[in-house]
């Protein structure tokens, strides 16, 4: 996928119940025709990442990491590092932290579009920015098998309800256990 492979992914999502996502999609599709450096992390005020919630094979459960830098959970994601297929870097970033071998894409359409801002890092010298976070549904092999990584503390597999208490005042995550809710209800999954 390429750039404009990508922005007409981000044009084809349905997004008619989402008025925050429809605003992220405006700032995307603007980030994406004004800055030609925009999957770079030295892109600031703002860059794109990709991420990954990475559900069971039965859809009932999400992985999620402990983010060792954050300090807090979240799915799978990280920097494009200039490539320009966010899925990719999706896949990439939830094998990397995850170790789980075998994903799968459940569509090459984001299933989620989120904008937030990242504070400060002294250390890495980067200012505050946003992160333009395209996110996806993949799917882990029945067994699957992870593995901590050097950038989380710890990893759980999480239905939707113990992930609802775990999300504090991330309003993105918020919003994508409830869409994920949603699929799994229009899918006729049952949680109980």
């Amino acid at each position: 996928m390429n750039r404009a492979e990508f922005a007409q992914s981000l044009r084809d999502c349905d997004l008619s119940n989402s008025p925050l996502e429809q605003e992220h999609r405006v700032k995307m599709l603007a980030l994406l025709e004004s800055t030609p450096d925009c999957f770079w992390r030295t892109s600031f005020p703002a860059h794109f990442t990709g991420s990954g919630l990475v559900v069971s094979h039965d859809g009932k459960k999400a992985l999620l990491h402990h983010h060792a830098n954050l300090n807090r959970w979240q799915q799978f994601g990280g920097h494009c590092d200039g490539e320009e297929d966010v899925l990719n870097v999706a896949c990439r970033e939830a094998l990397e932290e995850s170790g789980v071998e075998g994903l799968i894409v459940a569509s090459r359409a984001p299933f989620d579009l989120d904008i937030h801002e990242i504070p400060p890092n002294a250390k890495k010298q980067e200012p505050a920015h946003f992160h333009y976070d395209a996110r996806y549904v993949l799917i882990a092999p029945e067994n699957a098998v992870f593995k901590i990584s050097d950038e989380s503390h710890d990893m759980k597999w999480f239905t939707p309800e113990e992930m609802l208490e775990i999300c504090g005042d991330d309003a993105g995550l918020v919003r994508l256990t409830h869409k994920w809710i949603k699929l799994l209800e229009r899918r006729g999954i049952r949680l109980t």
